[in-house]
């Protein structure tokens, strides 16, 4: 992977017409679209998984459920419907989040959003890894399963919210930490992601060691194009 030094002259652009967002500040049982495009998200959960609204700054933010390390932990998801307009193929992508994850709350992996799956068929997905907490953008080709990365130089395991942005321009991955670009690797530009599974935010699905999110997320999005 190549890094790169981040400097202000790269700096990352807010979102103009995103795909799908979703600020979080209605009734969690029922998270709605804010783009307009109809991906409203459901709730899956099992063993007791929940999320809970708590204040950031003038909304409100989703908290999932905390590390835990018992037999029977709670798991929860939100997923959207199954919808080919949220693959990219091979046209540009971006997609981030607002994220606030505790130094004691890391684990080997926690799923902020991601759609498909690395084995199955392809991917777009941000994640934040290790007990370092380095978050880390990914993208996996629907013909090709290489697991292309860029992951940060910095953690955001600091009890502290932080602006997560991957971006996918041609042929580079890059991730973005409060909008300062931290990492970037090269990417075929005829890779592509296409495939029938839904959008999924806070873990890849509501069971075992599904790399659940520990943490509070807010003003997660996807833009396309």
């Amino acid at each position: 992977m190549s890094v790169a030094v981040a400097t202000p002259a790269e700096a990352a652009d807010e979102p103009s017409e995103p795909d799908a967002r979703y600020d979080f500040n209605g009734l969690p049982t029922s998270i709605v679209d804010e783009s307009g495009n109809g991906h409203n998200l459901r709730i899956l959960s099992v063993g007791g998984g929940a999320v809970r609204p708590v204040a950031h700054g003038p909304g409100t933010a989703l908290a999932f459920p905390g590390r835990c390390t018992e037999d029977v932990c709670p798991h929860v998801v939100l997923q959207s419907s199954t919808s080919a307009d949220l693959n990219p193929g091979t046209r540009d992508i971006a997609f981030g989040a607002d994220v606030l994850l505790a130094p004691g709350q890391t684990s080997p992996g926690q799923n902020v959003l991601q759609k498909g799956y690395s084995r199955a068929n392809s991917q777009y997905k941000l994640q934040i890894d290790g007990t370092a907490g380095r978050p880390s953008c990914v993208l996996v080709d629907e013909r090709r399963p290489t697991i292309r990365i860029a992951r940060s130089t910095v953690s955001t395991a600091d009890g502290r919210w932080h602006r997560l942005r991957c971006q996918r321009t041609g042929g580079r991955l890059e991730i973005y930490v409060d909008d300062v670009r931290h990492a970037w690797t090269n990417v075929p530009e005829t890779l592509s992601v296409s495939n029938d599974r839904p959008l999924s935010i806070g873990s890849k699905g509501a069971y075992r060691d599904n790399d659940q999110f520990n943490g509070v997320l807010d003003n997660v999005w996807v833009e396309i194009g």
